[in-house]
């Protein structure tokens, strides 16, 4: 046994799991990063962070990693008032789409972060943070070259078990099957994940995951989706 292991910060390989092609922000998006980040925005110190401090309260926290435009996020956080929601997307576009989404409502328990989801979950976030965390549809990199740049992967997966609660829940989801199959073989053999519906198997698409513009394009293409659900162990 190596004692010199930190668990709280498992090691990972820095192979990135996106490309930053930063589109066109439209001056909407841009106001909005000048106008409500500050209510909205948490900037990476590379510290702990006190999200109750954050939000103004001690509530379960859900974290949605690569949040796109933010279609989902925003609906979620509004029909699930009672918990908190941290979103975490590199793509500046659609963290001002979002933001400008969310100040329409006037939220009060979403707060976002436009980094690396790695380095957010090694650094800014203690263990048992987490009570649920959503990944979905994430690039799939399907050119077998770029696989290793997928998300889904052994110790990445082991960073996220560790800053989620006892029983919390990991949802993911992919319109690629291939990608399906990788997501299965890894949460499968992950020591600290428990397949909620059952060993090997592919869960419903649960209610609190809307379809999205991303998701109904991909059915249009002719894919399938896939949910899976893993329980922290």
């Amino acid at each position: 046994m190596n004692d010199s292991i930190d668990h709280d910060n498992p090691p990972l390989r820095r192979i990135r799991s996106f490309v930053l092609r930063e589109g066109r922000m439209t001056p909407a998006q841009q106001r909005a990063f000048e106008t409500h980040w500050a209510r909205f925005g948490l900037d990476y110190s590379g510290t702990a962070q006190d999200f109750a401090a954050h939000f103004g309260r001690q509530a379960p926290r859900v974290l949605e990693i690569g949040f796109g435009n933010g279609e989902a996020l925003a609906w979620a956080s509004e029909h699930d008032p009672a918990r908190d929601y941290l979103g975490v997307e590199v793509h500046g576009p659609g963290v001002g789409r979002l933001m400008n989404a969310l100040a329409a409502r006037d939220a009060t328990n979403v707060r976002l972060y436009k980094h690396d989801a790695v380095e957010v979950l090694q650094h800014e976030m203690a263990p048992g943070t987490l009570a649920e965390a959503r990944i979905w549809f994430p690039d799939p990199w399907h050119k077998k070259r770029h696989n290793k740049r997928r998300i889904v992967q052994p110790p990445f997966i082991a960073l996220l078990a560790s800053r989620m609660a006892p029983g919390g829940l990991l949802h993911l989801a992919t319109d690629w099957e291939a990608y399906a199959q990788h997501m299965l073989e890894v949460m499968e053999a992950a020591p600290d994940w428990r397949n909620a519906v059952g060993p090997g198997q592919y869960a419903q698409k649960p209610a609190w995951r809307i379809e999205t513009h991303f998701e109904r394009r991909g059915l249009k293409l002719g894919h399938g989706v896939w949910d899976l659900l893993y329980r922290r162990t």
